[in-house]
């Protein structure tokens, strides 16, 4: 899952073009529903001279929505916290996680036992607040059935500060079933994890590569549905970004 200097190059300047689109888009709507309110005005105060109205009965605002869930206010963390190293495997005796998410809650048991740094690294992420704000930056929805999150930048090249290795957990037949919770590395080798981690949501075949392949550290208990439901968006324009946006509020683990 680690992509090329010239893939990371082109998912800035796309996703940077997206976030532009993303922008405008809101501006659009904004100036829409300003002149729709304008005119449910001038049309009430029509019928209340009328004598057609003759109460008020209050409602809820609303605001025009893409895709099944609120899009995020933003498609990064502008200062994300870095760290000087990693924290030692084994340090988190976390059984498993809840990633509140803008389009639902994704549960999820952790293993521990099977990948104690991982799990180490991504609770410790999880209760320093890392994750809050940051974008699923990258979905994947041929060959392989991914989405990938826990980057602040939303470039793919964002992370923590450290990384470590090596890889732990992987499928010793490249098979990663649906509900698979792993990390995401950011060089060719096996000590490249940082804080980047996909989730599977479809069954999918990743054949291993120098680097060993990819640890698994959890699997997906609720909420698959959440992740099933921004598939069926499919890709943004840049093929990279789901075009239903989605971003972690937080991760609180137990």
């Amino acid at each position: 899952m680690a992509p090329s200097k010239r893939e990371r190059d082109d998912a800035r300047r796309r996703y940077a073009e997206h976030l532009r689109r993303q922008e405008q888009q809101a501006a659009a709507r904004r100036r829409r529903n300003r002149v729709l309110v304008l005119v449910g005005a001038v049309f009430a105060v029509a019928l209340v001279a009328a004598g057609v109205v003759t109460a008020v009965t209050g409602g809820d605002d609303t605001t025009e929505a893409s895709g099944p869930c609120p899009t995020p206010t933003s498609g990064a963390v502008a200062d994300p916290p870095q760290f000087d190293a990693a924290p030692a495997p084994g340090s988190s005796d976390a059984t498993s996680a809840v990633i509140a998410t803008t389009c639902g809650d994704i549960t999820v048991e952790l293993l521990p036992d099977a990948a104690p740094q991982a799990v180490a690294s991504f609770a410790f992420l999880a209760d320093e607040g890392f994750f809050a704000g940051t974008p699923c930056h990258r979905l994947v929805t041929s060959g392989i059935f991914v989405l990938q999150c826990g980057d602040p930048t939303g470039t793919g090249t964002g992370g923590p500060g450290y990384s470590f290795g090596p890889v732990e957990n992987a499928p010793a037949d490249d098979v990663y079933p649906a509900g698979t919770l792993a990390m995401a590395r950011q060089g060719g080798d096996g000590d490249s994890n940082g804080s980047q981690f996909f989730l599977v949501y479809e069954d999918s075949s990743i054949p291993s590569d120098a680097g060993g392949g990819y640890t698994v550290f959890g699997r997906v208990t609720e909420g698959l549905d959440v992740v099933q439901t921004i598939a069926e968006g499919g890709t943004a324009a840049d093929g990279v970004a789901p075009a239903r946006p989605i971003s972690i509020e937080g991760v609180t683990t137990q």
